[in-house]
């Protein structure tokens, strides 16, 4: 029989779902009896035979605590329909809900945490800064979460080395499957005539996009022909329209591309800028690696662990634009330098990149390890 899994996450999810996720669920149900609780955008399907969506509101601001107050009464009732052999938490806090959900349900099915980037930032440097009240408080749950769980699962060395500062051994350690065909296939392309620095993200503060546009500031005069290019959107937009009335014709803003126009503008930059103060492990960083492309990262996070200072990019000081701004001059004032380290990058991809039945058989093994060592 194949073990019965219940996943849950806040993620939103539209069905059906796109091609690269759908390979992704499709991997995992051959090997799980699946259902997944999660949510979806306002007005999009609420479910199918695998999937239960709670729709958004069109209220951000609710949404939030909507999901994670009726997510233990959720969790239970799944449970009492269709009883699981392990319930697999996105975050320490859908894993409390779990724990909660699996004592009102009497159910004895294990529950694995997964541990994507440092919870001690979600609620100081994501979303409002009113976040900031319930931080010790935020922090004292995600850790009854981790040392409560039958097991976790960490994504790189960081998070491993931040489960382990919190007395736990984790279970097993793998990045989320991400597809980077699109990345990966096509042949790498010859860094463009004009230098151009790419940033592609939220923006919201733990992108640290204020520091990003002072350093752009700092940098643009010492190399006159480059371009910054933004691609984003969010709660700090200001911060960018700032940037561009400061320095009309050196920084270019789309709020938002899709895949294909992501490779292109890949493409058509000679490195990537991510200077965050906190990350997990940065798809887009892998997506450049893919591109051979350099990258500009922040010394924060999970980017230490895709970008090798000197090899694939420079690391930085996420609070200190002089030190971003001498970075990207340095790269963007010398192709040679941008090569040698898109290069570097292109060749350590493939040290990121795993089919989604690879990632599907590392959840099956995660899974039987932490049903094995379920003690109820």
């Amino acid at each position: 029989m194949r073990p019965r899994v219940l996943m849950v996450g806040r993620t939103r999810y539209r069905l059906p779902l796109e091609a690269s996720l759908a390979r992704k669920f499709d991997a995992l149900s051959a090997r799980l009896d699946l259902r997944v609780l999660a949510s979806a955008p306002k007005g999009a399907p609420s479910g199918d035979a695998t999937f239960a969506l709670q729709r958004g509101t069109g209220v951000g601001a609710l949404d939030g605590p909507r999901f994670y107050g009726t997510l233990p009464a959720r969790i239970a009732r799944e449970l009492r329909r269709r009883p699981a052999d392990a319930i697999l938490a996105q975050s320490p806090y859908e894993a409390l809900a779990a724990l909660a959900g699996r004592g009102l349900a009497r159910s004895d099915a294990a529950v694995v945490v997964e541990i994507h980037g440092d919870w001690r930032t979600w609620s100081r440097l994501y979303g409002s800064r009113s976040r900031a009240v319930v931080a010790p408080l935020a922090d004292r749950a995600a850790l009854v979460a981790i040392r409560r769980a039958d097991a976790v699962r960490t994504l790189s060395s960081f998070t491993t080395s931040i489960v382990k500062d919190a007395g736990v051994e984790p279970a097993g350690t793998f990045t989320t499957y991400t597809d980077l065909t699109a990345f990966s296939e096509p042949p790498v392309a010859p860094l463009p005539e004009r230098p151009v620095a790419l940033f592609v993200g939220v923006l919201e503060r733990y992108k640290n996009v204020h520091a990003i546009a002072d350093a752009w500031r700092l940098a643009a005069p010492s190399v006159p022909d480059a371009m910054l290019r933004i691609v984003g959107d969010g709660r700090h937009r200001e911060a960018v329209e700032a940037l561009i009335a400061d320095l009309p014709g050196r920084v270019t803003w789309e709020r938002r591309l899709e895949t294909p126009d992501v490779v292109q503008a890949l493409d058509d930059a000679w490195a990537l800028l991510l200077a965050s103060r906190s990350e997990g492990t940065p798809r887009i960083v892998l997506e450049a690696l893919c591109r051979g492309r350099a990258v500009v990262g922040a010394r924060a996070g999970g980017i230490p662990d895709v970008v090798e200072h000197g090899e694939t990019g420079l690391l930085v000081d996420p609070d200190s634009p002089e030190e971003i701004a001498a970075a990207l001059v340095e790269i963007l004032s010398d192709r040679a330098l941008a090569e040698r380290l898109g290069a570097g990058g292109h060749t350590r991809s493939s040290d990121w990149t795993y089919t989604a039945d690879e990632y599907a058989e590392r959840v099956v093994e995660l899974v039987g390890r932490a049903v094995a060592g379920r003690t109820p």
